[in-house]
């Protein structure tokens, strides 16, 4: 039983332990994805992610919907369309990679044809990425950490990956700013332009009929 003098003392911890607890309580959770492949469809997962990110993923099939037994084929490609993983004909897998190019991957899975029956396939996906792609156990016998030093060394880890969320937000925020720039620029010079134009062809229309009444003798 936990006695009344107790209170105070917890009332009392250092707002940097708060914090780190809330940071604990709410850090990356790693939610597994569900996709029920038809016999004769394709399913894809994809997410945007910047370049130097680990990425890691393991997949399984369920089920089938009339029970029978299923393999699946999958694929996975870059931005740029570098094929990253492929396989056929296996009911589970892995894959893992580090980015080398920002943008969207894509993870492609669809039924073999060798599937009997004409059920879906459920397949279950646990991606990783960044900081939750992390083996901590390694970590942790590698550096000797126990306790609240491993919670702080991935406390760290995440503080680090929200600074390079920041910083690749921030060149993002650039190059499109940059973009935007040089497009009003363009905008503005064809806008110009397209006013040069319509000026000097009104002068030539100007000039047109007056020589042509002043030789009709009209003017």
């Amino acid at each position: 039983m936990i006695k009344d003098s107790n209170v105070p003392m917890a009332m009392t911890f250092p707002p940097l332990l708060v914090v780190l607890l809330l940071a604990l309580s709410t850090g990356p959770l790693c939610d597994a994805i569900w996709l029920n492949i038809p016999k004769t469809g394709t399913k894809c997962v994809s997410e945007e992610i910047h370049s130097n990110v680990v990425v890691l993923a393991d997949y399984v099939v369920v089920s089938v919907e009339d029970g029978q037994t299923a393999t699946i084929a999958v694929k996975v490609t870059s931005p740029y369309g570098n094929n990253l993983h492929h396989r056929e004909n296996v009911t589970y897998g892995r894959f893992a990679f580090t980015t080398e190019e920002a943008g969207n991957y894509l993870a492609c899975f669809w039924s073999d044809n060798r599937t009997r029956g004409s059920g879906e396939v459920v397949v279950n996906i646990d991606w990783k990425t960044g900081i939750a792609a992390k083996d901590w156990e390694s970590v942790a016998r590698k550096e000797k950490l126990q306790g609240v030093e491993l919670e702080l060394r991935k406390l760290e880890g995440a503080v680090e990956a929200i600074h390079e969320n920041l910083l690749y937000l921030k060149s993002r925020e650039a190059e499109m700013r940059s973009t935007s720039e040089t497009t009003n620029a363009r905008v503005a010079w064809f806008s110009i332009m397209s006013l040069g134009i319509c000026i000097v062809v009104s002068g030539l229309q100007v000039w047109y009929l007056k020589r042509f009444f002043q030789k009709k003798k009209l003017i």
